[in-house]
């Protein structure tokens, strides 16, 4: 996998536009009814990073970032401002956020993820590149420590215990992470006349699966 651990100016990414897509095959029978089904097992995001251009310096920064990356050749990490973090947009995380596994007593490494729910029904999704020094872990109930208790794999999201929890008990953590991305284009046209009458560029961004 061909993937930059560094983020996207995050003060550009504020202020861009996007969120998650699906992919579901329709298909509508001769009675009228309808067949869906979906190749996906999870959403793929998409944003536009020129919504966030608010100067030329910010423009020049892009084009920076862009030139590093190679265009669409290397994934790099980008802060979803919507969502970025285990716990409800208006608290900071918590180490009982999220249950990311009940222990088996054998296993010293579990993937971090994060819940999405409504009514009776919920959405897990992976969360592979969490943010260094944001991760708290917990283990039914008591806050762990970083360093003593566990490692985190900010690469892969992974979770390494120290010890095996003891079987049946809950792993629960909390923490913020970015989406792996890359640009959709290979190329960025800009004009500095068109960006002071207030057109900015089109930055396609779309993730990626690591």
């Amino acid at each position: 996998m061909q993937f930059h651990e560094v983020r996207f100016p995050a003060s550009l990414s504020f202020g861009s536009i996007g969120g998650p897509e699906r992919r579901t095959d329709v298909v509508t029978l001769a009675n009228g009814f309808e067949e869906r089904n979906t190749p996906w097992a999870h959403s793929r995001r998409r944003f536009d990073a020129g919504l966030g251009m608010r100067s030329l310096d910010d423009v020049e920064t892009l084009i920076s970032f862009f030139e590093a990356r190679r265009g669409q050749l290397f994934g790099f990490r980008w802060k979803d401002w919507s969502d970025f973090k285990s716990s409800r947009a208006s608290a900071e995380p918590d180490f009982r956020d999220q249950v990311i596994a009940r222990a088996d007593g054998v296993a010293t490494a579990y993937p971090l993820v994060k819940l999405y729910r409504s009514g009776a029904f919920d959405y897990t999704r992976p969360v592979q590149k969490p943010v260094a020094g944001t991760v708290r872990i917990g283990v039914e109930g008591a806050e762990l420590q970083e360093g003593v208790h566990f490692e985190v794999d900010t690469v892969t999201g992974q979770i390494d215990f120290a010890n095996p929890p003891a079987e049946g008990q809950e792993i629960t953590a909390g923490f913020e992470f970015d989406v792996p991305v890359r640009f959709d284009t290979d190329r960025i046209q800009t004009s500095v006349a068109s960006f002071k009458a207030g057109d900015v560029p089109n930055v396609p961004i779309v993730e990626i699966r690591v």
